[in-house]
């Protein structure tokens, strides 16, 4: 399974919404500009967001995004299951398929990546948007001014 940018960008955007919690909207100008995210795709990225009900938009002149429900019951599985779909690292995993297929029921590979899946599933619902808070708080709240310099000694954003 590998992430797509839609899945780490959204995670990123909502931990600069996290960030913001209890200060009201946040502008996606200023989500963008934090995160380097380009202003179109973060769009998308906040309105699927926004369908499945883990933010919410308020219109006007200081409108933005805010969080839906509380940093501590926001994890980072459920804005990747909003953004990426169910975690299926086999395509037999994923809902129907096993539709004709004659080994589902005893297939020795089915069985380990689902258990593999299972696992990653815990761990991304065990990381709370409030423990990512807390682990942020007291390092720099700016990102780096010189990135340039960071991409040039090998350091590029994830």
């Amino acid at each position: 399974m590998k992430l797509s940018t839609k899945g780490k960008y959204g995670v990123r955007a909502l931990f600069e919404i996290a960030r913001n919690y209890g200060k009201g909207p946040l502008a996606i100008k200023e989500i963008a500009e934090r995160q380097r995210i380009s202003l179109s795709y973060l769009e998308q990225i906040l309105h699927r967001l926004g369908k499945t009900g883990i933010i919410e938009s308020v219109r006007g002149p200081h409108g933005g995004y805010e969080l839906a429900r509380k940093p501590v019951e926001l994890t980072i599985g459920d804005v990747v299951r909003a953004l990426e779909g169910p975690i299926a690292l086999s395509h037999c995993l994923e809902p129907g398929a096993t539709e004709g297929c004659y080994q589902a029921d005893d297939c020795v590979a089915r069985m380990v990546w689902s258990k593999v899946g299972e696992k990653i599933e815990e761990a991304l619902d065990s990381i709370t948007f409030e423990q990512l808070l807390r682990q942020y708080h007291g390092k720099d709240r700016e990102h780096p001014v010189n990135r340039k310099k960071l991409i040039a000694a090998g350091k590029g954003a994830c």
